[in-house]
């Protein structure tokens, strides 16, 4: 008998990490990284063997301290980063984390999509759907973000064409991307002056606007993400959380197709 459910309903022992997928909390690889993480636990104990198998019916089994059952739905919430956060739900090192921002009734095994780096700020996605989450990164959906750069110095035209065309970095070319100056003083030069530039990218890569500023020779003093796909930051202030409407979820879930 393979563990899952029966055909008379009865729900058969199954392994940990498919309960976890199937309560909506994060993909099986997520929930695996989750129970090595000692975040799981089955009836007070901390499980981390990936093939150890509970009854839904009979076991409690909880994230971060938080009961999951299956008849839970999946929640989706958009995050205004402050900077100077980690977008970890933990940190060896004591650094303040996203974590602290969500209630403590907050859904069990709630993820980010995604990263923001720790001097950035803006929109993050937060979700218990795990395959959601890995449609909306997968690199062959083009799912855009959008980011306000302010740069050193006022990019010329050409330099905003050379962003949209895509710019060399070390790790290969990057696809092209949308590049529109919102506003600039001073002199146009690299050194001169001060811009905001929009851009937005459909590939991941590591600090990625930071390097194709930095590439044309504009580093960039602040970064913040303003859209995710349809997601938009709009007022949402720093530090905050609010669910996602169903229109966003809808246009969401396309995006993601």
């Amino acid at each position: 008998m393979t563990d899952g459910q029966s055909e008379d309903g009865r729900i058969y022992p199954m392994r940990l990490q498919k309960f976890l997928a199937r309560a909506g909390v994060a993909s099986r690889r997520g929930s695996e990284d989750l129970m090595t993480a000692q975040r799981v636990t089955v009836n007070g104990a901390v499980i981390t063997e990936l093939g150890f198998k509970v009854d839904p019916q009979v076991d409690e089994v909880a994230v971060d301290g938080r009961v999951v059952q299956l008849a839970e739905g999946p929640s989706y919430f958009a995050f205004h980063k402050p900077i100077e956060v980690m977008t970890t739900m933990s940190d060896p090192q004591g650094r303040r984390t996203v974590a602290e921002f969500f209630p403590p009734d907050a859904p069990a095994g709630l993820f980010p999509v995604g990263r923001l780096d720790y001097i950035s700020e803006g929109l993050l996605l937060f979700m218990t759907d795990g395959e959601l989450a890995q449609q909306l990164l997968h690199p062959s959906h083009h799912v855009a973000k959008t980011y306000l750069a302010t740069v050193k110095g006022v990019p010329s035209p050409a330099t905003l064409a050379h962003l949209r065309q895509g710019v060399e970095l070390d790790d290969g070319m990057t696809a092209p991307a949308g590049a529109v100056l919102v506003s600039g003083t001073g002199e146009r030069s690299r050194e001169g002056g001060r811009s905001i530039v929009e851009l937005r990218i459909s590939e991941g890569r590591k600090r990625q606007v930071r390097r194709m500023m930095s590439a044309v020779g504009h580093p960039v003093t602040r970064l913040v993400r303003v859209g995710f796909g349809p997601v938009q930051l709009g007022d949402l202030g720093v530090g905050a959380v609010r669910p996602l409407t169903d229109a966003e979820l809808v246009a969401l879930k396309a995006a993601a197709r």
